[in-house]
């Protein structure tokens, strides 16, 4: 069926779609790349650096990010005109470097709850872009976490799943009531 992207919009935990495991995708065709147009859009809506299939409730191996090199010291705002977007098709991660270190993560399908999650400082990615070509490139510190992350969610893993435990605890009040749609 087809998919008409002006209708996509971000779903939020706990809508079952976001604990698939999700499909391949077979060809890049022009609904790929309107999607992944719609995804970009609603991603830097909600001021986020990342958004996968499955958190607009697609079940496809792929997802966009945003990703400043460095935040802002000041905590201020992303200049996200001098950031490319850039799509991932059916990506491959491999080559986790270094021990596995903390860093705050939140996601924008569990608005509100943020918590630390260990990730390994530099991974290498394999994926399609939207002309169908191959890329292969390696990453360290926020842009590697990204991918991680947003891997994570083609995969059916949310970041409720790797929380350090006192992160886990310290937000088991705001998880109930997302779970309680309140």
């Amino acid at each position: 069926m087809p998919v008409d992207p002006a209708v996509l919009q971000i779903v939020r935990y706990p809508d079952p779609v976001l604990r698939e495991v999700c499909q391949p995708v077979k060809r890049v065709t022009d609904e790929v790349r309107r999607v992944a147009r719609r995804m970009i859009e609603l991603m830097d809506e909600a001021e986020g650096i990342g958004l996968a299939a499955p958190q607009v409730a697609l079940p496809w191996r792929l997802f966009v990010t945003r990703v400043p090199v460095e935040l802002p010291e000041d905590d201020g705002p992303i200049d996200r005109d001098s950031i490319p977007a850039r799509v991932f098709i059916n990506p491959v991660l491999s080559s986790p470097t270094g021990s596995p270190t903390p860093m705050n993560e939140g996601c924008l399908s569990i608005p509100s709850v943020r918590g630390d999650v260990l990730r390994p400082p530099t991974i290498t990615i394999e994926a399609t872009d939207l002309d169908e070509g191959s890329f292969t490139h390696t990453a360290t510190g926020l842009v590697a976490r990204c991918w991680q992350h947003e891997f994570d969610h083609i995969e059916g893993i949310l970041i409720l799943d790797r929380f350090t435990q006192m992160s886990r605890l310290r937000n088991r009040a705001a998880i109930r009531a997302l779970e309680r749609g309140r």
